[in-house]
Order: structure tokens, then C-alpha cells, then sequence
């Protein structure tokens, strides 16, 4: 149900998601906006390539926190855990949060992509789940380098291991858990074309971070 309380918990979890770490902790340490470098996404990936592990694991740390805190505002509400409306509350935070990574209000609606923050709302919603696919994003990214492809893997076998492996009944999140997989195909439509003509770039998260001036931002 839409009420007050419920509006400013959903206005909460969108300003959460918006917060720009990768914008922010590129031009305030580095004086650079990473949106103008890689692949120019305000994401934890980009900024790895783009400024090093120094700048991408707090990048990637914050981005997987607002996602979480941001579904875990549903427990300010009058819910009772577990109950089919505090689910759906927390769902819809999640969105919005996730909305609010994607076009943050704080960086003139240019965000990232969203696997991170991703990840943070599933580690809220199903814990056991999301360590599942956080596994299977381990295994291709060791096997193909390809972030891309492991991120689109995982979202892919979140909705399976929700509802084959937990046998989870709840409607809404089953929805949930397949719009994920959805929304991750679509936002990363270039990258599947890239990988088809195998022009796709491999990550080597460890190495030693090159100049941002010398780096190219790839079309996406």
C-alpha cells in the first residue's frame, strides 16, 4: 500500500542508490570523472580499469552497501519481516535504489550499470541465493576474464536458483528475480555484441592501473 511513510522510504532508497561513489571518489581523489574514461560507466568495473583497486573496492564496497541499506529501510516500517508486505516493500526499495544507481539525481542522471548495488539488494532480499550467484560470477569471470559476461551469468541464474534450488512460492519475488536477469540482458546489450564479435575487454582487476589520459572510452 502507497502511503506517506511508504513514499519517503521509497524517496530514501532512490537518494541511497544515487549516491555517486564512482563520480565522487574519482574527482575528489583524483580529479578526473570517470564517465569520461573506460567504458564510461559510473560503476565499481570502470573504475578498476579506469583508477586502480585503491579506488575500485570502495567504489564497490559503497555501491553493494546502498543496495542493501536501501532494502533494509523496509524494517523502519510496521511490517512484520517476513510477511508478503514487508517482501514487496523491500522489493520496491530495492528498485528504487537501483533506479537511483542508474540515473543518480547527485551526477546528472549518469550512473553505472547497477551490478553492484544489484548485488547488494539480493544479498538483503535472499542472502542464500545471492552467495549462490555470487559463486557462479566467481567461476566465468576465472574462466573467461569477462566481467560482463560473469555479471550476466549470475543474473541469469539468480530466478533459477530462487525458485528451482529454494523453492520459493512468494509471486513477487519470483517476478523480482526475473526482471533482474531481464534488466541485466538489457542494460548490457553492447556488451553481448561486443562479446559475439569478440571485441569485448578482459578484466585484470590486479594490475596496475594505466593514466586516465591515456585510456579511450569505448562505445556503448
Amino acid at each position: 500500500m502507497l502511503t506517506k511513510i511508504n513514499i519517503l522510504f521509497l524517496i530514501g532508497a532512490y537518494l541511497l542508490g544515487s549516491i555517486p561513489s564512482a563520480v565522487w571518489i574519482g574527482k575528489y581523489f583524483y580529479r578526473i570523472d570517470v564517465r569520461e574514461y573506460g567504458s564510461g560507466n559510473a560503476g565499481a568495473t570502470n573504475v578498476f580499469r579506469v583508477l586502480g583497486k585503491k579506488a575500485g573496492i570502495p567504489v564497490l564496497l559503497i555501491d553493494v552497501l546502498k543496495g542493501f541499506a536501501a532494502v533494509n529501510l523496509a524494517y523502519l516500517s510496521h511490517y512484520i519481516p517476513g510477511s508478503n508486505q514487508f517482501i514487496n516493500l523491500q522489493l520496491v526499495l530495492g528498485i528504487a535504489s537501483l533506479v537511483g544507481h542508474i540515473f543518480p539525481i547527485f551526477a546528472s542522471f549518469r550512473g553505472g550499470k547497477g551490478i553492484a548495488t544489484l548485488l547488494g539488494i539480493i544479498l538483503a532480499v535472499h542472502p542464500y541465493a545471492a552467495c549462490i550467484s555470487i559463486v557462479i560470477f566467481i567461476i566465468v569471470l576465472l574462466i573467461s576474464s569477462y566481467v560482463s559476461l560473469s555479471s550476466m551469468s549470475a543474473a541469469v541464474a539468480f530466478p533459477l536458483i530462487v525458485i528451482l534450488i529454494f523453492k520459493t512460492t512468494t509471486p513477487s519475488l519470483i517476478i523480482f528475480s526475473i526482471l533482474i536477469a531481464i534488466m541485466v540482458l538489457i542494460t548490457h546489450q553492447k556488451n553481448i555484441e561486443r562479446l559475439l564479435r569478440r571485441e569485448e575487454s578482459k578484466a585484470n582487476l590486479i594490475k596496475k592501473k594505466t593514466k586516465p589520459s591515456d585510456q579511450k572510452v569505448e562505445t556503448e
